[in-house]
C-alpha cells in the first residue's frame, strides 16, 4: 500500500511527537483548514525555495499544531515527490505551471545558452553569427540594484507594493537575445514553448496573479504574454536598504524574511479581492500564489544574524533553518487565516511545494570546489590539443551539477570535454573551510552530446539542450571560498524531493501518498480542480503528465 487515509495526531503520537494530553488540540488543530468538501473555486499555491519533504516531516513532527500540520491534514500529502533535474528555479518553476520538463519546455536553467538566437543589441541580422548567453536572472532588469527594478518608486522598500503587475516593462530589451527570423528582443514570455496554466485561466475568463523574485518571472505570462493579470515581481538580488552596502535581500535571513513578507502582503491583498497594491478591487483570482525565499538562504549561508545557518547533522536543521521555517509556518498561517476571514476556505485549493531542495542536508558530506579552474584548464587543454582553435566552452553553468555549452558541438568534442572533467583530481574544502580532496572532477556520470539530449528527450543538436551535463557527487558544491553551505541544481535526492501538499477544497482529509509523483503534475491538476480541461496544456500533451491522485 502507497496511498492510505490517515490521523495526523496519531501519526504524530506513533513518533513520539504528541502526548495523550495533547490529543484533542491536535485533532481539532489538523482539521482547522479541512471543513472544505465543495469544488474548488480557487488554487493558491506557495513554492517555497529549498524545502525538503524531510523539512516538512521535521517541522510538523516538532510542532504538531502548526499551520503547516493544519494544512498537510487537511488534504493530500505527496511524500514521494521530485522537482525537475537540473533542480533550479526557473525549470522547477515552469514545470509547475506547464506540466513539462525542460526538454519540452526549452527551459533548463535561469542562465543558458542558445546556438540559434543572436547576441543581445544585433541589429543586421542577416550577417550575424548565432550563438547567445540566455540570462533569466536579475540582470535583465532596467536596474538590478533597485528592489523595483528600475521603475523608479519614491520611498522604497515601504512603497515596493506599488510595483507595476507587467514587469515586461521593467526589462532592458538591449540586454535580450534576438531572433533572427524578425530581428526582435526574445523577452522571456516569449523564450517559453508552451502554455501555462495562467493563459489557460485567463483565457477561460478568469483572474490571475503571481509573485515571485526577478522581473523576468514574466515568462509565466506564456508565449501569449497575457497569462498572469497581475505578476508581481520585487527584485530580490538588488541592494538590500537598510542592510550593509553590497548586500541583496539573500545576505541577511532578517531581510529575505522582509523581502518575503512583501510578496505575502500581496497575496493577502489578493485574497480580500484586491489587485497586489490594494488599489483596485478586481476580486479574488482563481489561480494566484507566490515563492518564498526565507527557507533557501538559510540552508545556503554559512550563518547569519548571529546563528548557524544550513543543518547541524542529517536532515537536522540548524538554529537559522529553524527560525526560517518558523517563519514560513507564520506566513502561511495568515494565508489561510485570510482564506477563511473571507469566507473563501471551503472553496479554494492550498497546493504547497518548492521549485527545489538544497544539497546537502548532511554538512560533513560538504565539499567545495572552484570551478574556475576547472573550466579554465579544460579551454587549455582544448587548445594545446587543437591549435589555433579557441575556447571550447562558450557557456557553463555549475552550483551542485555542470552544465556545460560548447563552441564546437561535435561528437569529438562533447566526448574531450566529458573524458577531461572525469580525469581531473585536486582539492576542495569541507564544511570548516578545511582542505578536502576531490576526485572525477567531483561528479559521478557525465552525459555528452548525443547523451545529453537522449537525457532530456530532445534531438542531438537541439539549440537549447547543454552539451555537456554532469551529476555531481553527494555533498559537492561548486563555488569558490566558503561562502556557500548548500546549493541547487543537481539530481540528488536533496535536490530533487520536495513536499507537495494538495489541502482544502475538492481534497480529502489526511491522505498521505508515498507513491512518486512530480511537481509537474501541479499544472493540470490546478486546472482539473478549477473544471477546466487539463489537455489544453501543451506540455501534459506533450508528456502525458498526470493529474495528481487528488481523491
Amino acid at each position: 500500500m502507497t496511498r492510505r487515509s490517515v490521523r495526523l495526531a496519531a501519526v504524530l503520537t506513533a513518533t513520539g511527537a504528541l502526548t495523550a494530553g495533547s490529543l484533542a488540540q491536535a485533532y481539532a488543530a489538523d482539521n482547522e483548514f479541512g471543513r472544505h468538501h465543495g469544488a474548488a473555486k480557487h488554487v493558491l499555491l506557495i513554492s517555497v525555495d529549498g524545502l525538503h519533504q524531510s523539512d516538512l516531516s521535521w517541522y510538523i513532527a516538532q510542532h504538531p499544531q502548526s499551520a503547516l500540520a493544519k494544512l498537510v491534514g487537511g488534504g493530500v500529502e505527496y511524500t514521494g515527490a521530485s522537482t525537475t533535474n537540473p533542480s533550479d528555479s526557473f525549470p522547477g518553476m515552469v514545470a509547475q505551471v506547464t506540466g513539462g520538463g525542460p526538454g519540452t519546455t526549452g527551459v533548463y536553467y535561469d542562465d543558458t545558452y542558445n546556438a540559434a538566437l543572436l547576441p543581445a543589441g544585433t541589429t543586421d541580422c542577416k550577417g550575424a553569427k548565432p550563438g547567445v548567453e540566455v540570462d533569466l536572472t536579475e540582470n535583465l532588469d532596467k536596474n538590478q540594484s533597485s528592489i523595483d527594478a528600475g521603475q523608479g518608486l519614491s520611498g522604497l522598500p515601504g512603497s515596493i507594493l506599488q510595483l507595476t503587475g507587467k514587469p515586461q516593462t521593467l526589462i532592458n530589451p538591449a540586454k535580450l537575445p534576438v531572433d533572427p527570423h524578425t530581428c526582435k528582443p526574445v523577452y522571456p514570455h516569449t523564450y517559453l514553448q508552451t502554455n501555462t496554466v495562467f493563459e489557460v485561466a485567463h483565457q477561460a475568463g478568469l483572474r490571475t496573479a503571481w509573485s515571485d523574485k526577478h522581473a523576468a518571472y514574466e515568462i509565466l505570462n506564456g508565449p501569449s504574454g497575457q497569462g498572469v493579470d497581475d505578476l508581481f515581481t520585487p527584485e530580490i538580488n538588488s541592494d538590500a536598504i537598510g542592510y550593509p552596502a553590497g548586500d541583496d535581500w539573500t545576505k541577511d535571513n532578517k531581510a529575505t524574511q522582509q523581502y518575503d513578507s512583501y510578496k505575502v502582503q500581496a497575496v493577502l491583498n489578493e485574497i480580500d479581492g484586491y489587485d497586489h497594491a490594494r488599489t483596485t478591487r478586481t476580486g479574488t483570482p482563481a489561480v494566484f500564489g507566490l515563492n518564498l525565499q526565507t527557507v533557501s538562504t538559510a540552508q545556503k549561508l554559512p550563518a547569519s544574524d548571529g546563528q548557524t545557518g544550513g543543518y547541524t547533522a542529517k536532515n537536522v536543521p540548524s538554529p537559522l533553518l529553524a527560525g526560517a521555517l518558523d517563519y514560513v509556518d507564520q506566513q502561511i498561517g495568515a494565508l489561510t487565516a485570510e482564506l477563511r476571514k473571507e469566507h473563501l476556505d471551503r472553496s479554494t485549493t492550498v497546493i504547497l511545494s518548492a521549485k527545489h531542495g538544497q544539497s546537502p542536508t548532511d554538512p560533513q558530506a560538504l565539499t567545495r570546489i572552484d570551478d574556475g579552474p576547472l573550466l579554465d584548464g579544460l579551454n587549455a587543454a582544448w587548445k594545446a590539443a587543437h591549435p589555433g582553435a579557441g575556447d571550447l566552452v562558450a557557456h557553463a553553468v555549475d552550483d551542485d551539477a555542470v552544465l556545460l555549452w560548447l563552441n564546437d558541438r561535435s561528437a569529438a568534442a562533447t566526448s574531450f570535454a566529458k573524458d577531461y572533467l572525469l580525469a581531473q583530481n585536486g582539492t576542495g574544502n569541507d564544511i570548516k573551510g578545511a582542505p578536502k580532496p576531490f576526485t572525477t572532477g567531483g561528479l559521478t556520470k557525465v552525459y555528452a552530446g548525443a547523451a545529453a539530449a537522449g537525457f532530456f528527450g530532445v534531438k542531438p543538436g537541439d539549440a537549447r539542450v547543454p552539451d555537456v551535463f554532469g551529476v555531481a557527487q553527494y555533498g559537492v558544491v561548486y563555488t569558490g571560498g566558503h561562502g556557500k553551505v548548500a546549493e541547487h541544481g543537481g539530481g540528488h535526492a536533496d535536490d530533487l524531493n520536495v513536499p507537495l501538499v494538495v489541502s482544502g477544497a475538492g481534497t480529502p482529509d489526511h491522505v498521505r501518498d508515498s507513491a512518486p509523483v512530480e511537481t509537474k503534475q501541479i499544472a493540470p491538476t490546478i486546472l482539473k480542480l478549477l473544471g477546466l480541461n487539463p489537455q489544453q496544456l501543451q506540455a501534459v500533451r506533450a508528456e502525458h503528465t498526470a493529474v495528481l491522485p487528488v481523491r
